[in-house]
């Protein structure tokens, strides 16, 4: 008598990706991740990269690394708490605090650790989480893990938000946290912190914002959604990431001075994660003195003048992409299928885009996620204009 395979639903899930159009392999990239690459062999126009200032390749920061690596080696050789925490380490954190403008900052292995950690640290049984949501997922499962009652509001209703503040706010709870991505990862839609700061001081609840999207790119210099919106001081929680605009790997909290010292006896990623490599402590050391030059305020300028030009021409040419303000933005397509199809056309003429299908966003509203970067010429883009409307249609997109 045969048994049955307990790994066999695995095929079948395969499978179900594949009559659905939604199955694809990791695309490779060859060499180094700049505005025209070699992905899968192909020489393409690559609109896919969170590499928005280009400083994943910069040569100050590569400089960094290698020095780093001299001094320190190549791996920090435990966690943070045991004997992982060097000077270099400490050194980034004052820099963040300093760039941030906050008393302190933490560093995490990713991003995701990042925003894990500091919801595991601040919420319990006594305590309540308030999402929008289209929260990125990293803060639904940081949400998930914990065992404070949660409540959503519909994303960027402002009006609902402050029903469900007034809803909580006689219930008894120890804390009230409300948290929003700052720059929406899928559709470029900036949260109004303005509003979301006002509300929270105004109930006594405690802010946080998930800006990976917001650093390096919104407010002066790239210093994101608190300095973009005046609101500096009255968000609680900033988390950012290192490894978008910044070029390199990592997430951070900036914080309160007490916060941190709490993170580092209860956030979990933090605790129970080796630190993250020196060379990249270094890396992210020399792309925020880069982004505070004169040269990261010109790339910023540049990142944004590359987005209004190629939003205002995917438009022109009868794209629809949804509200975005940001260098996020979506081509919606709609069916999951035609995303897939649309992105695969597009490569095999010189273009690469992702497409972004359920689960990653709602059924029906997929949709091929573009991001143009600073480095981005004006004839790369013009290029792959010319290639989107051609592709587009074919498929009778406009």
């Amino acid at each position: 008598m045969s048994q049955r395979d307990p790994m066999g639903f695995v095929d079948e899930e395969l499978g179900a990706l594949k009559d659905k159009g939604l199955y694809r392999k990791l695309p490779i990239l060859e060499g180094e991740q700049r505005p025209r690459a070699v992905i899968d062999g192909q020489s393409v126009i690559n609109l896919s990269s969170n590499n928005y200032l280009g400083f994943s390749t910069h040569p100050k920061l590569k400089e960094a690394a290698h020095k780093a690596i001299d001094k320190y080696g190549v791996g920090a050789g435990a966690a943070r708490e045991i004997v992982g925490t060097m000077d270099i380490h400490e050194e980034l954190e004052r820099k963040l605090a300093q760039f941030k403008h906050t008393e302190a900052a933490l560093v995490f292995a990713t991003g995701c650790d990042a925003n894990e950690g500091v919801i595991g640290t601040l919420l319990s049984e006594r305590d309540v989480v308030i999402s929008d949501e289209l929260n990125h997922a990293s803060i639904i499962d940081g949400i998930r893990l914990t065992k404070a009652d949660r409540e959503i509001y519909a994303h960027l209703d402002m009006d609902g938000l402050r029903q469900v503040l007034e809803k909580v706010k006689t219930k008894g709870y120890r804390n009230v946290l409300v948290v929003s991505d700052g720059v929406f990862s899928m559709d470029g839609e900036v949260a109004p912190f303005d509003q979301i700061a006002a509300l929270g001081g105004e109930y006594g609840a405690i802010v946080m914002v998930d800006e990976a999207h917001a650093t390096g790119v919104m407010g002066d210099h790239g210093r994101g959604i608190a300095n973009h919106f005046g609101v500096e001081g009255r968000l609680h929680i900033q988390m950012g990431t290192l490894s978008k605009a910044l070029g390199a790997v990592g997430g951070y909290i900036a914080c309160g001075q007490g916060f941190r010292e709490l993170m580092e006896h209860r956030a979990r990623p933090f605790l129970f994660s080796t630190a993250p490599p020196p060379a990249v402590m270094a890396t992210c050391i020399a792309a925020i003195d880069l982004l505070t030059s004169d040269e990261g305020g010109e790339l910023v300028a540049r990142l944004w003048e590359n987005t209004g030009f190629f939003k205002t021409e995917l438009s022109r040419l009868g794209f629809d992409t949804g509200k975005s303000q940001t260098p996020i933005t979506p081509v919606m397509v709609g069916e999951g299928e035609l995303a897939m199809r649309f992105g695969a056309r597009l490569f095999e003429e010189g273009v690469f885009a992702t497409g972004i299908a359920y689960p990653t966003v709602p059924r029906g509203k997929a949709r091929l996620r573009t991001i143009v970067s600073a480095q981005h010429s004006r004839p790369d883009l013009e290029a792959a204009l010319a290639v989107f409307e051609r592709v587009g249609k074919e498929l009778g997109l406009v």
